[in-house]
C-alpha cells in the first residue's frame, strides 16, 4: 500500500507533463503486446503449415500443397504458394527462387508492422519529460523571485526536486520500450530467417531428385 502512495505522490507531484508521457507508455505498450502475440503466432502457424506441407512437396504432391497453402494464412504459405506457381509456369530453379523471395518481400511489411513506432515512442516520452523540466524549472524560479529570501532556497529545491519527476518518469518510458522495441526486431528476423530457410528446403526438394536421376542417367551410361 505504501508503495502505490509513492507511486501516486510522485505521478502527482511530476505536474501536467505527467499524462501525455502515461499516454505515450501506454500506446507504446498496447504496440509491444499486439506485436508480440502477432509475431509469436505467426511463428507457429508457419512451424505447422510447414509441417504438413513438407511431406506433400516430397512426394511431389504440388496440387495438395497448393490447396493446402491457400486454405491457411501463414506466410510460409504463400511463400511456396508462389513458388508452386511459378513451378507450374517455369520450372527452372532460379524463376521459382524469384517467386519466393517476391513472398518473402510480401511478408516483411505484415511482420514489420508497427515495430518501428517504438523507438520514436521512447524519443518522444524522453523529450516530453525533458520539456515537463524545463517548463517546472522556469516556473519554480519564477516563483522563488517573488518569495521571501529565507524562504527561496527551501522552495527552490523543493521545485526542482518535482520538475525532476517528469524527466525520470519520460526515462522509465523509454526504456522499456526501446528494450521491447529490440526484442520484436530480433523476433521478426528470425521469423524472416525461417521463411529463408524454408524457400531453401522447398527449393532443393525441386532440384535433388531431377539431379540424382540425372547421375543415375550419366552412371549407367558410362
Amino acid at each position: 500500500m505504501e508503495f502505490m502512495n509513492t507511486i501516486a505522490r510522485f505521478f502527482q507531484d511530476g505536474g501536467a507533463f505527467m499524462y501525455p508521457i502515461a499516454l505515450v507508455l501506454f500506446v507504446g505498450m498496447a504496440i509491444v503486446l499486439e506485436r508480440w502475440f502477432f509475431l509469436t503466432r505467426a511463428r507457429m502457424s508457419n512451424r505447422r503449415a510447414f509441417d504438413r506441407m513438407l511431406p506433400m512437396l516430397k512426394k511431389k504432391e504440388y496440387a495438395s500443397a497448393m490447396q493446402l497453402a491457400q486454405s491457411t494464412k501463414a506466410p510460409i504459405s504463400r511463400i511456396i504458394a508462389a513458388g508452386i506457381a511459378r513451378l507450374q509456369q517455369n520450372p527452372r530453379r532460379d524463376e521459382i527462387e524469384y517467386a519466393m523471395e517476391e513472398g518473402v518481400m510480401e511478408a516483411l511489411p505484415r511482420l514489420e508492422k508497427r515495430t518501428q513506432y517504438l523507438a520514436t515512442l521512447a524519443n518522444v516520452a524522453t523529450l516530453l519529460g525533458l520539456l515537463g523540466t524545463i517548463i517546472g524549472l522556469i516556473a519554480a524560479f519564477t516563483a522563488v523571485a517573488n518569495a521571501d529570501p529565507s524562504e527561496k532556497a527551501t522552495l527552490l529545491s523543493q521545485s526542482i526536486s518535482v520538475a525532476m519527476n517528469t524527466t525520470a518518469f519520460g526515462l522509465m518510458s523509454a526504456i522499456p520500450l526501446l528494450m521491447a522495441h529490440a526484442l520484436l526486431q530480433t523476433k521478426t528476423t528470425e521469423i524472416v530467417d525461417s521463411l529463408e530457410m524454408a524457400g531453401v528446403k522447398f527449393l532443393n526438394l525441386l532440384t535433388d531428385k531431377p539431379q540424382a536421376m540425372a547421375r543415375t542417367r550419366s552412371a549407367d551410361g558410362s
